[in-house]
């Protein structure tokens, strides 16, 4: 029987999965924090849900990642779990010929 890690191990050599799966990476990031908040808080999904006034499927599919939450969901979450969001910018990791201020694309996404 094959692992589940094996075959992603796997999977990563070929560049498209590991592009679609490296895009997804923000999303799930946001999941994974509303667990780990969850977890810190000692709550269940059915108590999260009670705080929240929401249903069990929705917070479900919030912590799996199927389901992108809005600010507002994300807000209501933390206050369920006595946690605050904080939403942070950072700079892409990226070569500067990115930027429009450097000539090499313009706001449209069409190159100079």
């Amino acid at each position: 029987m094959t692992r589940m890690s094996d075959l992603k191990k796997e999977w990563m050599t070929d560049p498209e999965f590991r592009a679609a799966y490296e895009s997804l990476e923000e999303e799930f990031a946001i999941a994974r924090e509303m667990i780990e908040a969850r977890a810190r808080a000692g709550l269940s999904q059915a108590e999260v849900v009670q705080r929240i006034g929401t249903t069990q499927s929705v917070i479900a599919g919030l912590e799996s990642g199927r389901t992108k939450p809005s600010f507002r969901t994300i807000q209501r979450y933390a206050k369920a779990t006595s946690t605050h969001a904080i939403i942070r910018l950072e700079p892409n990791v990226s070569t500067p010929s990115d930027y429009p201020e450097s000539g090499g694309v313009n706001y449209a996404g069409a190159s100079r």
